[in-house]
């Protein structure tokens, strides 16, 4: 089972970004991030995904109402380490 994060409301016909942001998670101190990937479960459309030195962007669009999907985020920093941690997208009509 995937531990997720935190849990975020989409409209099926919205395009969101969202942020995981690695220095809240307690581990990346003075380290930087120098890649970043995110992978979505089916059905839930990864539009592009960014990186700045410490947040990791992913576009999300499509999906169905009333389905849930994990969107979960891979790092490697500058260091070496490499860390992962996923979003739940929760599709509802608003």
């Amino acid at each position: 089972m995937t531990h997720v994060l935190q849990a975020f409301l989409k409209d099926p016909a919205e395009v969101l970004d969202y942020d995981m942001d690695w220095t809240t998670l307690g581990w990346l101190g003075a380290d930087t991030i120098a890649d970043s990937s995110w992978t979505v479960q089916g059905g839930l459309t990864k539009d592009s995904n960014s990186h700045t030195d410490t947040v990791a962007t992913v576009w999300l669009s499509g999906g169905s109402a009333g389905t849930d999907y994990v969107a979960t985020c891979h790092i490697e920093t500058a260091g070496g380490r490499e860390g992962e941690r996923s979003i739940l997208i929760r599709v509802r009509n608003r």
